[in-house]
């Protein structure tokens, strides 16, 4: 994948982000980009909605959370969605995002990023650890919490 970029989500961008469609399977380990949406209008002043272009199609989709106030670290600087179009994946999408979102992480202040994963056959883990992530910690519904020092 050539030429990618990240924009703000936006009324341009809006309908396509709520629209990619993920391999078989993958469904389950990720909330509905329109979820995000909702989340972004609740918490603007923390949430950071971006689409990935690649050219004029939106081929992947992150938000990050940044609030260093969070009573729980795990929040302050972290992935709470990242969504790549069935076709975009293994093209360097996501990598872009994480590392998108990893940039104004550090352009904030912040050490590192942390996100948390379900464990399954489909799910987000090899991904995760490809990019970087470490486990350190798990929710208190056993899914792995992740972090990527900066």
């Amino acid at each position: 994948m050539a030429d990618l970029r990240l924009e703000e989500l936006n009324a341009g961008n809006i309908v396509a982000a709520n629209t990619l469609t993920l391999k078989p399977g993958q469904e389950q380990f990720v909330a509905p980009v329109s979820h995000s949406i909702a989340e972004a209008y609740v918490n603007p002043t923390t949430a950071w909605p971006r689409v990935v272009l690649e050219g004029d199609d939106v081929v992947g989709f992150i938000m990050g959370n940044f609030d260093p106030d969070s009573e729980q670290p795990e929040f302050r600087s972290c992935i709470w969605r990242i969504n790549v179009a069935a076709e975009a994946q293994g093209h360097g999408v996501g990598t872009f995002a994480v590392h998108a979102l990893a940039d104004e992480a550090r352009a904030r202040g912040f050490d590192r990023i942390t996100v948390i994963w379900e464990a399954g056959p489909d799910g987000p883990e090899e991904f995760f650890k490809h990019v970087g992530f470490v486990p350190f910690d798990e929710t208190q519904y056993g899914e792995t919490i992740g972090e990527l020092k900066l």
